[in-house]
């Protein structure tokens, strides 16, 4: 019996070390109009009734039936501001990893283009391909250069997969985080997150009715840290969160 009340309440300070899971929910929202028919940029505020953490959001929601997604290449070291521009941008965000050398890790298609291969890693679990006539996030076992893409980037990690926050991920490192999602037939996201970490930001993308008229199905993590950026062109005027160092690639909203 003494072995057994040891081991109970070894199980019991177990469990209760452990530390709690997140709990997101939406503080408040506020929308701001694109240039082009169907996108728009919504500032989330998030609460974590676990912890009391806060996180804020900015999501660049778009229709892939009046919008593309373009993978701009940035070799020079250009701003996102700028490349934005110059190819008569709605929104964008930084993409996806490069080296020390300035070289992509990971798939890289722009404008039709292989800049950079295909590569097998664990952190690379995801790949946006964009074809003529469709835009998906897939898992990068399921990518198949017969796609024929005319953009594609590798990236990671997946953050949410059917609509449920990954298991699994980093839990200890926060930082500025980017990414891309996918929710439905032709709605999409592009956004950016202050400081958390990769498992907040899988919960937090996970949350019921963050975006209340749809639910996100499939989120890819991008480049993070200091190479988060943010731009959109809305009704009121350009908002821009700039990358803190030059980043290799760029990922651009166009009108169709």
């Amino acid at each position: 019996m003494a072995v057994r009340s040891a081991l109970t309440g070894t199980l019991l300070c177990l469990l209760f070390a452990l530390p709690a899971r997140a709990a997101w929910s939406v503080s408040s929202a506020e929308s701001e109009k694109g240039l082009v028919a169907g996108l728009e940029r919504r500032h989330v505020i998030l609460s974590d009734s676990a912890t009391g953490g806060e996180a804020r959001l900015e999501l660049a929601l778009f229709s892939t039936k009046t919008s593309v997604v373009r993978v701009v290449d940035n070799p020079t070291g250009d701003e996102l501001a700028g490349v934005a521009q110059r190819f008569h941008g709605a929104a964008g965000v930084n993409g996806g990893y490069f080296d020390p050398q300035n070289v992509p890790v990971g798939l890289l298609i722009s404008e039709g283009k292989l800049i950079a291969p295909f590569r097998k890693a664990k952190l690379l679990s995801g790949v946006l391909v964009v074809t003529k006539g469709k835009m998906e996030l897939v898992r990068s076992a399921e990518y198949s250069a017969r796609k024929n893409a005319v953009a594609a980037l590798q990236c990671g990690p997946f953050l949410v997969d059917g609509g449920t926050a990954v298991a699994g991920l980093n839990n200890t490192r926060p930082a500025r985080r980017t990414f891309i999602v996918t929710m439905g037939s032709d709605r999409a996201a592009i956004g950016f997150c202050s400081a958390v970490t990769l498992a907040e930001l899988g919960d937090i993308l996970a949350t019921p009715r963050l975006v209340p008229e749809t639910k996100i199905q499939r989120a890819l993590n991008l480049d993070g840290g200091s190479s988060s950026a943010f731009w959109f062109a809305g009704e009121d005027g350009v908002f821009s969160i700039g990358e803190q160092k030059t980043v290799r690639n760029f990922v651009i909203v166009t009108p169709k």
